[in-house]
Order: C-alpha cells, then sequence, then structure tokens
C-alpha cells in the first residue's frame, strides 16, 4: 500500500469516526452491536435524553475536506483490501455495513463531491460484488435518513426528550426497517435502557444506596448478559459517577456523617470491582477534597465578613491577604475567576465527584 492512500484512508476512517453526525457513533456508543458502551451520559439530569443523544441534529457528516485528486485503479485496489481485510467477515452485520458505507462516502466525496455516490456504487460493484444490493440499500437508507434529520431539524428541537426519541426511531425504523435499525443502534438502545433503570431508582426513597447500586448493577447484568462483567470492568468509574450524579444519592450522601460517608463511598467502589489498591488512592482524593472544601468554608465566610465592613480597593487589598493565606500559589487563579462572577465554592458539593 503506498503512504498516500495509507495517509487519505487513516484520514477518513478517523474523520468518520470523530464526525458528529447522522450515526451518532459518539463515545457514548460502542463501537458494535455486541461491544460496551460507557453507560449514561446525561442521566441524571432533570430531563434526561437517555445515553446518546437519539436525535441528531446538523450534518451527517463532518465538513468534507478540500477536494483531493482521484485515487488511482491501484489505489482503489489497495483500499479494497484494507476494507476486506477491516470489514469483510463482518459485513452481513447491519453495523458493520454502515461503517463500511460511511468509510466510503468519506473517501469519494473528499475525490469527487459531484459524483461521489456513482463512484462509490461502481466501487462496491467491482470490489465487492456478492454485497452490492445490501450495500446500496444501506447507503441509501443513510443518504434518505440524513435528509430527514436536516428536513426535520427544527421540528425535532421543538419535542420533548421522550417526543424526540419515538419520531427518531419512527424514522429509522421506516427507513431501515425495525430489526435492522434496532442492530444499528444497539448500543443506543442499551444505554437508554440504564438511563431509565436510574432514573427510576432515583424516585425510589424506600431503598438504601446499597439496595439502589445492587439493584442497578443487576439490571446491567440483563442488559449486557454475558458481556456485563467485562462491561463493568472497562466502565467502573462511569458508572460510579453516574450512580452519584443521581440526586437522591447525593442527598442521602450529604446527611450522613463524614465517617459513614466514606465508609459508604467505599463500599460503594468496592462493589464495583476496585481493587484495595484503587480504593486506597480514592480514600486519599476524597480526604483532600474534604480538606479543600472545608478550606473554601472558611475562605467564603472571612470574605462575607471583610465585604460587610469594607469596599472598593480596601477590601480588594485586604482579599488579596486572604486568599493567599489560604491558598497559596492559586490566590490569583481564584482571584481571576472571582473577578469573572465565578465562585468555586459556592457551587453544590458533589460527594465522590468534587
Amino acid at each position: 500500500m503506498t503512504r498516500r492512500t495509507k495517509v487519505l484512508l487513516g484520514g477518513a476512517v478517523v474523520a468518520l469516526l470523530v464526525a458528529v453526525g447522522v450515526l451518532r457513533f459518539t463515545r457514548a456508543e460502542a463501537p458494535g452491536p455486541d461491544a460496551s458502551a460507557p453507560v449514561i451520559a446525561g442521566a441524571s439530569a432533570p430531563a434526561p435524553s437517555g445515553v446518546a443523544p437519539v436525535t441528531p441534529t446538523g450534518a451527517v457528516s463532518a465538513p468534507v475536506p478540500a477536494v483531493v485528486a482521484p485515487a488511482s485503479d491501484a489505489e482503489l485496489e489497495e483500499l479494497a483490501a484494507v476494507l476486506r481485510e477491516r470489514y469483510g467477515a463482518k459485513l452481513d452485520e447491519p453495523y458493520v455495513q454502515m461503517r463500511f458505507v460511511e468509510e466510503l462516502m468519506r473517501f469519494f466525496q473528499q475525490r469527487s463531491p459531484d459524483r461521489w455516490r456513482e463512484e462509490l456504487l461502481a466501487f462496491v460493484k467491482e470490489h465487492f460484488p456478492e454485497r452490492y444490493d445490501a450495500l446500496e440499500a444501506m447507503l441509501r437508507n443513510r443518504v434518505d435518513y440524513e435528509k430527514w434529520v436536516r428536513d426535520n431539524d427544527s421540528y425535532l428541537r421543538g419535542l420533548s426528550d421522550a417526543e424526540r426519541r419515538a419520531a427518531t426511531w419512527d424514522a429509522r425504523n421506516r427507513l431501515f426497517g425495525k430489526e435492522t435499525a434496532e442492530r444499528i443502534w444497539a448500543a443506543e438502545l442499551k444505554n437508554q435502557a440504564l438511563a431509565d433503570s436510574l432514573r427510576s431508582l432515583d424516585a425510589r426513597d424506600d431503598l438504601s444506596l446499597e439496595k439502589k447500586l445492587s439493584t442497578f448493577k443487576k439490571r446491567i447484568q440483563e442488559v449486557h448478559g454475558e458481556k456485563a462483567d467485562a462491561y463493568l470492568a472497562r466502565h467502573q468509574q462511569e458508572v460510579m459517577n453516574h450512580f452519584l450524579d443521581l440526586s437522591s444519592v447525593q442527598t442521602e450522601l450529604g446527611g450522613m456523617t463524614p465517617q459513614a460517608r466514606s465508609q459508604s463511598l467505599r463500599s460503594m467502589r468496592r462493589e464495583l470491582g476496585l481493587d484495595e489498591e484503587a480504593l486506597k488512592r480514592w480514600d486519599t482524593l476524597d480526604q483532600s477534597r474534604d480538606a479543600r472544601w472545608d478550606t473554601g468554608a472558611k475562605y467564603m465566610a472571612e470574605r462575607q465578613t471583610l465585604a460587610k465592613e469594607l469596599s472598593g480597593e480596601a477590601l480588594e487589598a485586604r482579599l488579596a491577604e486572604v486568599r493567599a493565606r489560604y491558598f497559596g500559589g492559586e490566590a490569583d487563579t481564584i482571584a481571576q475567576e472571582e473577578a469573572s462572577g465565578f465562585y468555586r465554592f459556592e457551587r453544590p458539593r458533589q460527594w465522590g465527584r468534587n
């Protein structure tokens, strides 16, 4: 393979995987229906929308780079070999077909903005004739889905999260077929199931923190099946963060004594599989955070007292002294924050998170 083809193809792959587009194959979605995805982004928001945004807005792909010279026959042969090695064994899977089509779209859009579709299909017919019908249909549906998203952007933005999800899935099912759509967006469905579980647990006042966490772990087992343990091993901290973000969890932690809260956080982390060394590191970080917030509370109290007694330059001079006493080398940073109207110690304390 020539260096030029490697660079162009590699750039196309990276651009596709990081582009924020209609498929929303972001980090919140797994690279395949059987893979694991980080859990429930934004699940604890007042009106959570689920894991990955189910109603994409804007264009499907990132902006197409400047047009480059058409690929030679030799480069197309090399491209086919790379794609066959990467996708060939899994091209029966709709999600893989979608990634395959997306990669080719990027490749040919760079080279022939006006005729990319014809050239893409000609490439598929020559190099993947046994997959032509399936890939042609996937391309057609994918382009139609992009158009639907673009045409309905304003309408979708005006819907509630639940309405938006319903409208999006209706379009996906109509364009791709229900079974195929569910296989393409399988990771999103799993994440949505976990988001729904967290919302339900957040509303349960009758369950302890330990019971909520064990119930959530059980739901992860149900959603991810035999791959649940591997999923948790890869995403321990993400799962913990989203659990800690629940308002009911924060309320209960906030009502504990410092010692009880420390023990509860340790127990939750152990339940999610953290080993003893990791638990010790978290203990140290929690203690550091507690000390930091205690210092911040003392500083804010002294600041408020000074603000009642002084003003103008006299107040600023005294505050500079107080900040230096409490925060040392970080005093200037805190002064700049306050000058912009941000007071870090007026933020809500998120136990186990900040």
